[in-house]
């Protein structure tokens, strides 16, 4: 079930009462995104956004996005198959799931880059969770508060012997990892990506998720990323930069 304190949630079941979030026919663009399907509305930061291609026909990629080449390591091409249990989505996948998990509360679309990264242009729906803070477990405050908006919650159950017996393990494997921490039982499903098939950011993630205790069956992984959500034209957000 949703959390019905999910603004998120409740926004976005009252503009689908009202008729506003849906999937329209595609027959009312000359560039759609199936021959279905014209766009998608999403709620990006309280605002309604409307996913769909660009209608400039000879409209070219600029900037980063078009390169082809990378300097290998650290920019190497990603396997298909990030880790076992989890699955890889394409464009279609993507809305699909924003559609049906984001916009009724059931899963996070998550933005895997830096900050830095995700202020040039996200996509819309996206919340931004850098790679680097589900492998940081030494803070557990900034590590609780974003598990906290996938679902996950500490673990008020776990009795003091089960917790001592944690740590000794821990400490034999120099383990930093407590699985006994948090309670993934209302864990959402998670969607990550980050700026395309070179990219590492949201593999670490994923990877980083699963060594915490994460579902890999509730995880998610678009590997074409930013790079080629831009080359198929669809619908990028930049985001406001928040004051400190």
């Amino acid at each position: 079930m949703p959390n019905k304190n999910n603004y998120r949630y409740w926004f976005c079941n009252l503009l689908m009462c009202c008729g506003l979030i849906w999937v329209t026919s595609a027959s009312a663009l000359d560039v759609n995104i199936t021959k279905e399907i014209a766009y998608v509305d999403t709620v990006h930061d309280g605002k309604v956004v409307r996913i769909s291609r660009n209608q400039d026909q000879d409209h070219v990629l600029t900037g980063g996005f078009t390169k082809t080449s990378r300097k290998c390591p650290p920019y190497c091409i990603k396997s298909m198959n990030v880790s076992e249990g989890v699955q890889t989505f394409g464009e279609l996948e993507v809305l699909d799931f924003i559609k049906n998990h984001v916009n009724n509360g059931t899963g996070v679309l998550v933005d895997a880059r830096l900050e830095s990264w995700h202020l040039k242009g996200t996509i819309p729906g996206s919340i931004n969770i850098p790679f680097t803070v589900f492998g940081d477990t030494k803070n557990k405050l900034v590590l609780n508060s974003a598990l906290s908006k996938l679902g996950v919650r500490k673990n008020s159950k776990q009795s003091f012997v089960t917790s001592m017996w944690e740590s000794l393990q821990r400490l034999i494997k120099n383990n930093s990892v407590d699985h006994g921490y948090w309670d993934f039982s209302e864990a959402k499903k998670v969607l990550l990506w980050c700026n395309g098939m070179w990219c590492g950011q949201s593999p670490r993630a994923i990877g980083n998720l699963i060594k915490l205790g994460y579902p890999p069956e509730k995880l998610y992984y678009y590997r074409g990323g930013m790079q080629t959500w831009a080359l198929l034209g669809l619908t990028v957000v930049v985001p406001e930069e928040r004051g400190n």
